[in-house]
């Protein structure tokens, strides 16, 4: 259960693969995000 274990989170990111351990949708997350501007 490690590097080599394709069915945990380590393991598909040590292969670059996405499933049910790691969605394809996590990356998107960033703290890069620009203000909203509020309008008085």
């Amino acid at each position: 259960m490690g590097r080599g274990d394709k069915k945990t989170k380590k393991g598909k990111i040590f292969k670059g693969s996405f499933g049910k351990a790691r969605p394809a949708s996590e990356k998107k997350t960033t703290g890069n995000q620009p203000a909203v501007k509020k309008e008085s």
